[in-house]
């Protein structure tokens, strides 16, 4: 079963759901701010697509940051916002074992996953 990480009421999120539901792929929803991923999957997923992918720099988290957060951002400082701000993961992530997906296309996700998976 894939795993969806995000925020419920998150507009993507919806879209994201929505799409997989039209399909019958199952998943299983982890919210970021209730489940602590930061500390248990960033480095995993940093190590798989990068921060600069991960971090979310168009939400309203990231404009509530101070100039001095933002500015001279590298690999570890980025993480360690992402931790402290689980909200500036971008959305969705979607791990299907294989890929992991960061934010939402129906585009993307008709390209990487199948119609049908595999129980």
């Amino acid at each position: 079963m894939f795993k969806i990480y995000g925020i419920k009421n998150c507009s993507t999120m919806k879209k994201a759901f929505a799409w997989l539901d039209a399909r019958g792929i199952a998943y299983e929803f982890i919210d970021y701010k209730k489940a602590g991923v930061a500390g248990t999957c960033l480095p995993d997923w940093n190590r798989r697509v990068g921060w600069q992918t991960l971090l979310n720099t168009r939400g309203q988290t990231w404009r509530k940051l101070s100039k001095a957060e933002r500015a001279h951002l590298d690999e570890a400082g980025a993480l360690a916002l992402m931790a402290r701000y689980p909200t500036l993961i971008r959305r969705p992530v979607l791990d299907t074992g294989k890929t992991l997906l960061v934010g939402f296309t129906p585009e993307t996700y008709a390209q990487a996953l199948p119609e049908k998976p595999a129980e």
